[in-house]
């Protein structure tokens, strides 16, 4: 397989939402604690996430100022990816097609200091939308970046670089709706890992997959932990 193997692992409720205030209720903690200990043990090189889950969970909102930066110039026809020559081997993998988060370290500092998010070497998955800009400030973070598309994020050709040239094996798809979206479209996941929470979430909140196709998968656990339901299911 020319890409790496993709576990989707994530929290939902028992009507298969992923996002929302039902994630912060009493009912929800021990779904989250269950998803945090199993994200632990679960062996990857690293972790996958989408611009809006990422600052939520990481940079909060923060941006630069992109006048301070020099333009990192590419041709119309070659955009370069940026690369470091030393790279930690775990990494966090932001989904970011026109270049909005904005990092204050070239890897993930968390708060509670969770080996499975903390001192991940993050990596910004970008189109050409990216402003030129925003390219100066990532080289001058030294957090590197890779093209995948020009207006839309190409999972397939995103995932062939991250096997090919960053060597990953195995990430875990970490949501949120859209990104999950993305990859369910090109019928890339080959695991799902869900916790289901026993907690029905609210209209407004977000879906596993967002514009999701038909696909089919095969379960092969089930099982009852801390209260709440563990799934486990391979794509056929």
């Amino acid at each position: 397989m020319n890409r790496p193997y993709i576990i989707c692992h994530m929290v939902t409720s028992l009507d298969g939402k992923v996002t929302g205030d039902f994630l912060g209720k009493t009912e929800c903690a021990a779904a989250c604690e269950t998803y945090y200990e199993i994200n632990r043990n679960l062996k990857s090189n690293g972790f996958i996430c989408g611009r809006v889950t990422m600052e939520g969970s990481f940079t909060g909102g923060y941006y630069p100022d992109l006048s301070e930066y020099e333009p990192v110039r590419h041709d119309m026809d070659l955009k370069m990816d940026f690369i470091l020559d030393d790279m930690t081997g775990f990494y966090a993998v932001a989904f970011d097609p026109k270049g909005k988060l904005g990092w204050k370290s070239n890897k993930i500092v968390d708060p509670d200091g969770d080996p499975g998010y903390d001192g991940a070497q993050i990596i910004e998955v970008l189109t050409e939308q990216a402003d030129e800009r925003y390219l100066g400030y990532l080289e001058s973070m030294e957090i590197p970046y890779i093209f995948a598309g020009e207006t839309e994020i190409d999972v397939e050709l995103a995932l062939f670089k991250l096997k090919n040239i960053i060597g990953c094996d195995t990430l875990l798809l970490e949501g949120g709706s859209i990104v999950n979206g993305y990859f369910q479209r090109a019928d890339v996941i080959d695991e799902l890992s869900l916790i289901v929470a026993p907690i029905v979430a609210d209209k407004n909140d977000k879906p596993l997959f967002t514009e999701s196709t038909l696909s089919t998968f095969e379960a092969i656990n089930a099982k009852i932990e801390n209260g709440v339901t563990v799934l486990n299911y391979l794509k056929k």
